[in-house]
């Protein structure tokens, strides 16, 4: 396997990669190499992000967070359409993604509802086709995220530019990448497939019920980061209920366990430092190989926000009452609206 080989290696893959060396010299090649690439994206990451907040200002590094979310997806994933007409689905979801947040934003939290549902069925039908892509996770993750953090006046014009211009690097790198697909789908099928008796749009309405659903009671209550509550079913919402258990239960269970080290971190390091555990979270998700570690060190980059709007000791009770509310709000839906039937319909 060659240098370039090993950098495209998933953190499970690098480490199974590991395990498998007898060799000395050829395992102590491959940690290496392991070592390089977690500092690698976590040095890329940086500066995609960075580079955004410069262009668009502090309060679109977020558009930074949607667009790296996409291009890191779409390098590998595709929509089981053609390559071409992919490029359609992209521009529909930069769209949702450019015009959704801000219309919710416009109006009180019923009709934000509707809008929010709207949009997020919407980018389920242009994304989530394809359903083992888990695309679900990328591009409503990305809508969820610019919902939190709201924009007005230049600042959303500036948004828009900003996600203007990665929706056209993210087309560029999809089309280079996905271009020997055989898929013999077109856009337009991608509606047309569209089928309440068929378990795939069955999972597109209970994902977009229980995330939406979820942020209305949070908003109705008046409690802030109301996303938190749907990335939190978004995570746990997954095609096949029967899954759903236990990956509710390393959300809610992990959530606290990042909370905990959080709050270690953040007592024992020196002021100065706070602004960077956010980063440290980062490279531990770099090492992370399964979804629980992955949903605990993504805890400091929330944390690292919400403690300086919030306070260390609201933004801990809010992280862990939306997830763990979000988790078994989406179990008792899964229960309440699955039925069972092939996603291959």
């Amino acid at each position: 396997m060659t240098f370039y080989q090993e950098l495209q290696l998933s953190s499970a893959g690098s480490k199974q990669l590991i395990r498998n060396t007898a060799d000395k010299k050829e395992k102590l090649r491959h940690i290496l190499i392991y070592n390089f690439k977690v500092y690698l994206v976590m040095a890329f990451c940086v500066a995609v992000v960075s580079a955004y907040s410069k262009l668009t200002g502090s309060d679109n590094s977020v558009v930074g967070v949607t667009v790296l979310l996409a291009v890191l997806v779409l390098r590998q994933a595709d929509f089981g359409i053609r390559t071409a007409h992919g490029i359609f689905s992209i521009a529909g979801i930069f769209a949702v993604l450019m015009v959704g947040p801000r219309l919710a934003h416009m109006v009180s939290p019923l009709p934000a509802f509707v809008v929010n549902s709207g949009c997020i069925l919407l980018l389920m039908i242009l994304g989530c086709h394809n359903v083992i892509m888990h695309n679900h996770s990328t591009f409503v993750l990305g809508y969820l995220l610019l919902l939190g953090y709201p924009v007005t006046g230049q600042e959303y014009l500036l948004r828009v530019e900003g996600l203007a211009v990665g929706m056209i690097l993210c087309m560029v790198i999809f089309y280079k990448n996905q271009k020997n697909r055989p898929y013999r789908r077109t856009f337009l099928d991608l509606f047309r497939e569209f089928d309440l008796r068929s378990a795939r749009g069955r999972w597109y309405i209970r994902l977009t019920l229980i995330v939406c659903s979820a942020m209305l009671f949070m908003n109705l209550l008046g409690l802030p980061r109301a996303m938190w509550a749907g990335i939190a079913c978004i995570s746990v919402c997954l095609p096949f209920p029967q899954d759903c258990i236990a990956r509710s239960k390393d959300r809610w269970m992990f959530n606290i366990v990042g909370c905990v080290l959080f709050i270690g971190l953040y007592v024992l390091l020196p002021k100065s430092m706070h602004p960077y555990i956010g980063m440290i979270g980062g490279i531990g998700v770099g090492y992370s190989a399964g979804y629980a570690w992955q949903t605990a060190f993504n805890t400091f980059g929330a944390l690292s926000i919400a403690a300086g709007l919030f306070g260390l000791p609201m933004a801990v009770l809010l992280r862990v009452g939306a997830n763990a509310f979000g988790a078994c709000y989406t179990l008792i839906c899964n229960r309440v609206l699955y039925t069972d039937t092939s996603l291959l319909n």
